[in-house]
This record gives structure tokens, C-alpha cells and sequence, in this order.
């Protein structure tokens, strides 16, 4: 069982002491997460880590998944892409249809909470279906140029709930309600993020036939066009012409996500037989692989060309890994180029930026010293906990005096 307390040296201070004092303020409140999957995903990633933390600290924190049908699934995809700015072609049908999911899951689900946090776009009519409490938003993808129709029948429900919250200011729309800026965090004690043995390093790297031979580039995420997987190959190849090294793409499905199989078959039949390309499939809850994969690599890529936050940055940087990174969603909230990583704008820029850190050892140590650090103050779990509770007790709290609070 994790506790706040196992973050002392670890997380600031003054983090840690707020926390305590609005967990007690809080303790008698119950709060519930809603989202659409368990595994799989930044946003399943961080509940799985928070939930049991919040309990521990005394507060009736639950979680609670939709279930849907592929159909549900392939249309909350489409208005993910949309949101995100790529065209998608809907129907009145599909609308009504997630409408009609959404309504199916408030008949079982148990609603009845003080502040209730629903997550994306899936979701989101959950509001219609309201009994109590005050209603939360919280967006996770960048809908800063959504395609314009799809935003407003969104919008229709993420207008009714108390709040929204944003992952970065550029994200947000500008709406009726209140809006929060809460970046995203990596839990420092998780499988995927604690210090590994070089024994346990080198045994993932057997097991998945990845020799250590020569410099090795990464690139850990969701197989989905936005990641743009065959880009970092493109990327590869063109330092290849002139480094030696080896690529990594590895990444696992989720439960919401339909187009993954599609897109896992056009990278493997992109790669080829190159033996130096190493696609990987992970199965959920690979944390500690991923762990190892990020801490061999020379280089770590996260070239999005669409990106909510892009956590798989933050979680390399933890690592003292040197980052390259689009620079596109919030990756630039995390990467200070050329301070801490450098962020990139085509294949060709990522091929440059590769080949200065495989040349120049003592830059790559520097830039991975300076994000470990930065994680460190921005990033971590905890700062995620005060930021959120923060929010949940000012809103049960709104109109009262600070006496009265």
C-alpha cells in the first residue's frame, strides 16, 4: 500500500505538507472518477496511482469505468481525432449513439458523490444524468483547433458541468464555466518510473532481444497515427546514413482505442526487415518494461504531431534521459530545448538533434541531469494531489469566507 509519507525526500516539501492539511479539511467528502478504461493510456495510468493514494489519506475516493461496444468505441475515436483537429465524418445517428451508451452506463453507475471528475470526451453526456454534487470535466487532449461542429456538440455537455479543467492554457477552449490549468504527473514510486537494478535492465533486454551493442533510440506510445510512428523511422533512417544505432517503437493497445491493430500492421510493414528496427507490442501493465526500455536508451523520441500532454516525456526525463520531442501539445511544457531536451518540427530536425547527443556524450548528460531535475519540481504525482484537491476544496467552498472555510 503506498503513502504519502513514502514521497518525503522524493516530492517538495511544501507539496506534501498541503496536501495534509486539505486532505483533513476534505475527509468527510466523497469524490468519484469517471472515465472509459482501466488500462491503457495516461489518464488510467495516473487514477491507478492516485485512487489508492487519496485513500490512504483518508478521503472516499471511487473509480468507475463505461463499458461500451466497438461501434461506441469507433465513434469516441473519431470525435477524439476531431477534437484534436483531424476531419472525421459523423452522423446524427452516431451522436444519439453515444448519447445512448452514456445513458445505458448512468443506469448502473452509482453517481452519488460530493465531486464527481469525468474524464474526456467518452464520458461526457454522463452530465445530462446528474443526481448530485458538483461536476468536474476534465479534458486531457488538446482541443485548441477542434473541427468546429464536433467541439459544439461537445461542448453542449461540457458546458453544463460546475468546472473544466485543462492540461495546459493552449489546450483549453474559452467556455461559460470555471476553467483550471492542472498539468499532468508521473508517480515516482510507480513500476514504470522507481530506480532499476542493471540486472533487472539487462533481463528486459534479453527477453525482448534488443542487444546493447550500440546506441539505441525509443519511442514509447500508443500506436496511433498522431505518434507518428513511421516518422520516427523516417528519422532513424536518416541518421543511420551516418551513426550506427537501433530503433525502438514499443507500446501497448487500449480498450477504447479501434484503430491500434491498423496501425501496429502499417509500422511493421514500414519497418521491413531492417534487424535494427524492434517493434514491440507490450500487453497492459508492462510498467516495469517500459521502465527498463526508457533507462537503456540513448535517446528518447515523443515526435507527435498531435499530443495531449505527452507523459511518456516526462517519464524519460525522469530517467535522465535526454528527450527529443514534437513540438506540438504539451511537450513544450516539459522539454526547455536545449536546456533540457530539444524539441523538433520535422523528421529532418529530429535526425539533426539525434545525431548532435549520440556525438557529444557530455551534452547528453547534461541535458538528462537537467530533466530529472525539472520533473522533480514540476511533475511529480504529488504536485498533481495539491493541485486537485486544491480545486475540489475551493469550489465545496465557494461563496463562503475564509473564517467560515
Amino acid at each position: 500500500m503506498i503513502r504519502l509519507q513514502d514521497y518525503t525526500g522524493i516530492s517538495p516539501k511544501a507539496d506534501l505538507q498541503l496536501i495534509y492539511k486539505l486532505s483533513d479539511r476534505l475527509s468527510k467528502k466523497r469524490f468519484l472518477h469517471i472515465n472509459s478504461t482501466k488500462s491503457g493510456g495516461g489518464v488510467a495510468e495516473i487514477l491507478n496511482r492516485m485512487t489508492p493514494l487519496l485513500d490512504g489519506l483518508g478521503l472516499a475516493v471511487r473509480w468507475e469505468t463505461i463499458e461500451g461496444d466497438q461501434r461506441f468505441f469507433s465513434i469516441t475515436k473519431k470525435i477524439h481525432n476531431a477534437l484534436q483537429g483531424l476531419q472525421e465524418v459523423f452522423t446524427d445517428d452516431m451522436w444519439a449513439y453515444h448519447e445512448a451508451i452514456n445513458a445505458k452506463n448512468a443506469e448502473t453507475l452509482d453517481l452519488d458523490a460530493d465531486v464527481v471528475f469525468v474524464h474526456d470526451p467518452q464520458p461526457v453526456p454522463l452530465i445530462k444524468f446528474r443526481r448530485s454534487g458538483l461536476w468536474i470535466w476534465r479534458c486531457h487532449i488538446d482541443v485548441s483547433n477542434p473541427v468546429r461542429e464536433v467541439w459544439e456538440r461537445i461542448s453542449t455537455y461540457a458546458g453544463s458541468y460546475d468546472a473544466a479543467i485543462f492540461s495546459v492554457s493552449k489546450f483549453a477552449q474559452q467556455m461559460s464555466i470555471d476553467e483550471f490549468i492542472i498539468t499532468p504527473t508521473i508517480d515516482p514510486l510507480s513500476d514504470k518510473n522507481r530506480d532499476l537494478t542493471e540486472a533487472e535492465v539487462a533481463e528486459v533486454a534479453d527477453r525482448f532481444g534488443i542487444p546493447r551493442d550500440k546506441p539505441t533510440l525509443l519511442q514509447v506510445s500508443r500506436f496511433d497515427r498522431f505518434k507518428d510512428p513511421n516518422g520516427v523511422i523516417r528519422a532513424y533512417r536518416l541518421v543511420k546514413k551516418y551513426n550506427d544505432c537501433r530503433l525502438v517503437l514499443a507500446g501497448s493497445s487500449a480498450t477504447d482505442d479501434p484503430e491500434g491493430d491498423a496501425v501496429i500492421r502499417e509500422v511493421k510493414e514500414f519497418a521491413g526487415n531492417d534487424p535494427d528496427i524492434h517493434i514491440l507490442l507490450l500487453p497492459a501493465f508492462s510498467d516495469r518494461d517500459i521502465n527498463a526500455l526508457q533507462r537503456m536508451a540513448t535517446v528518447v523520441l515523443q515526435k507527435s504531431l498531435k499530443e495531449g500532454f505527452g507523459l511518456t516525456v516526462t517519464e524519460a526525463m525522469w530517467k535522465g534521459r535526454p528527450v527529443i520531442g514534437g513540438n506540438v501539445g504539451g511537450i513544450p511544457s516539459q522539454i526547455i530545448s536545449g536546456v533540457n531536451g530539444f524539441l523538433v518540427n520535422s523528421e529532418e530536425g529530429a535526425a539533426f538533434r539525434i545525431r548532435q547527443i549520440l556525438n557529444d556524450p557530455a551534452m547528453a548528460k547534461g541535458l538528462g541531469d537537467n530533466a530529472r531535475q525539472y520533473v522533480r519540481n514540476n511533475f511529480l504525482i504529488t504536485r498533481q494531489i495539491r493541485d486537485y484537491l486544491f480545486v475540489w476544496y475551493a469550489m465545496l467552498n465557494r461563496g463562503r469566507t475564509v473564517m467560515e472555510m
